[in-house]
């Protein structure tokens, strides 16, 4: 009678391989499943937007000057006072608009 010690390394990684390879594929078809679920859900979406006529995501939730740094006010980081520090980390992830960067 063999043991788990008798067992040969080659059997030990064929059936490593075919776990690893049938796991993959489970996964595999659990994506394709996945997308066609959400199929109704991001067409809904996409005529909630449509409808509402949204136009761009929301880079941030934190601070109203990095939801949307286009139609932000550029004063917003410095409300209290001019030499208020930036105290929400996604402040120092969006640079200034390019025309403040630009030298004249």
């Amino acid at each position: 009678m063999k043991g788990i010690s008798d067992v040969r390394r080659s059997t030990v990684l064929f059936l490593f391989i075919t776990i690893s390879i049938l796991l993959f594929a489970v996964l595999l078809l659990h994506a394709r499943q996945s997308r066609v679920n959400s199929a109704a859900a991001l067409t809904a979406n996409a005529e909630l937007v449509k409808s509402l006529q949204l136009t761009d995501l929301c880079l941030f939730t934190e601070a109203r000057y990095t939801r949307h740094p286009a139609m932000a006010d550029l004063h917003s980081p410095f409300q209290d006072h001019p030499f208020a520090l930036d105290h929400f980390p996604s402040g120092s992830l969006v640079s200034p608009p390019r025309f403040h960067r630009e030298t004249p």
